[in-house]
């Protein structure tokens, strides 16, 4: 919308547009963007650091599965931005409208513009509920929730508290998505809530999934199958959600059968949505975009491959990893390093392996804790006989519950890097 007042800008027909400069921007105020600041300032306090997020506050989005089942209060996983905003960093409470990486200026939505010496792009992904016909009028009422919205998380646990018996639908639309396994999760711990209240037997779960495998990585399946079989849960695979009628409580799926495509219809007493999810719209405008809309990065630098002075991290970025508050929790310290490395002159030299991290809350009190890099690589940040994570374990369990939250707010986003240390980019390569 603002781009015929930016072209009559750019061609003098109006007054020059209001200019300010830092060194480093970086867009969004997520995970990505507060803990690639930190990092940065942690190694160099004196950086000149923007931060822009027009957000008044910022979300710890892992919690949002436990908050749906019955774990925590919502409000654990939220906090003023003002709070999260690195000390040091400055905070430019605008949207931004656009990218101008040949001139090295951002675009603000209030048609200002901010230039950089170096960009860090990390503007999360956008869950597109309208993807799914009759999602948006229906949500939060009728049976229909989804754990991935901060006002709708508890509205999955009173339905599972309320539903005594009938139909349950769980879904998960095709790749990529935050959290593969949050589909899962959501799941799991209602149906442990069922069982433990004696009314399994009398809801008829089914997970609907738009791939064709249970989890991406095969290491981790049998553990899972163990509590589909133990739960009852009926497998739908290359089911695809696309529309839904509350009213009616009917969802329409569409099912790949080989060279076949058809629709189907299923009734449901209680359906968790996890809505489709693609890159941000003014990401997919912007010369930033590659393939599919997202940030264009090379995959272990994460330095973008056209602009040299650009990095990407988050779920916004091209990088095929799990999408996870995990992966950010590695990628961070390498755009920190490699940034640094470029306003001084030398060439990226730490990489990214692509690890990521899903914890899936199996049963209340036990997690089977998913860790893999590039290609399904599992990489295990503890000894096996501390904990396995092929298995179901309670340790993984009190790590979600207590400490990830913990190294989130006081680790994460101060620039402290607990198992994050980034690696030079021949020793990831030789692994």
């Amino acid at each position: 919308a603002l781009a015929p007042e930016i072209e009559a800008r750019h061609a003098g027909r109006h007054a020059p547009l209001r200019k300010r400069h830092h060194q480093i921007v970086i867009v969004g105020g997520g995970a990505g963007g507060i803990a690639a600041a930190a990092s940065l300032l942690r190694r160099r306090p004196s950086l000149d650091i923007a931060i822009i997020e027009p957000r008044d506050e910022h979300f710890y989005q892992p919690g949002w599965t436990l908050v749906g089942g019955g774990v925590f209060d919502k409000s654990q996983t939220r906090r003023p931005m003002r709070d999260v905003i690195p000390t040091g960093a400055n905070w430019i409470q605008q949207g931004v409208a656009g990218f101008l990486p040949e001139e090295n200026e951002v675009v603000l939505d209030n048609g200002e513009h901010v230039s950089y010496d170096v960009l860090v792009a990390a503007p999360g992904l956008k869950l597109d509920w309208a993807a799914v016909k009759g999602l948006p009028e229906t949500l939060g009422r009728n049976g229909v929730t989804s754990n991935y919205g901060y006002g709708l998380a508890p509205y999955t646990f009173e339905l599972v508290q309320e539903l005594r018996g009938g139909k349950a639908l769980f879904t998960q639309p095709p790749m990529p998505i935050k959290c593969a396994g949050a589909p899962q999760k959501a799941m799991y711990l209602s149906c442990d809530y069922w069982m433990r209240h004696g009314r399994l037997g009398d809801i008829d779960v089914e997970f609907c999934n738009a791939g064709g495998v249970l989890f991406g990585v095969a290491a981790y399946v049998p553990a899972l199958m163990e509590y589909v079989q133990k739960y009852g849960i009926d497998l739908s695979f290359n089911h695809n959600l696309v529309a839904i009628d509350g009213d009616a409580k009917v969802a329409t799926f569409k099912v790949v059968d080989g060279d076949e495509t058809r629709e189907v219809q299923k009734p449901f007493d209680m359906i968790h949505v996890v809505p489709p999810q693609t890159a941000p719209d003014f990401i997919k405008a912007s010369p930033l975009a590659g393939e599919g809309g997202w940030i264009d990065v090379d995959q272990g630098t994460l330095r973008h491959k056209k602009y040299a002075n650009v990095w990407g991290l988050g779920d916004g970025t091209s990088t095929p990893n799990a999408k996870t508050a995990a992966a950010v929790r590695k990628q961070a310290p390498v755009v920190a390093e490699n940034v640094i490395a470029h306003l001084d002159g030398r060439e990226p030299g730490v990489c990214y392996d692509g690890y990521g991290s899903c914890p899936l809350t199996v049963e209340r009190g036990k997690i089977v804790l998913a860790e893999f890099a590039y290609g399904g690589k599992l990489v295990p940040s503890f000894p096996k006989w501390f904990i396995d994570g092929t298995r179901p374990s309670r340790l993984a369990w009190l790590l979600k519950e207590r400490t990830l939250p913990w190294m989130y707010w006081r680790l994460m986003f101060r620039g402290h890097e607990p198992l994050a240390r980034p690696q030079p980019c021949a020793k990831v390569a030789a692994e």
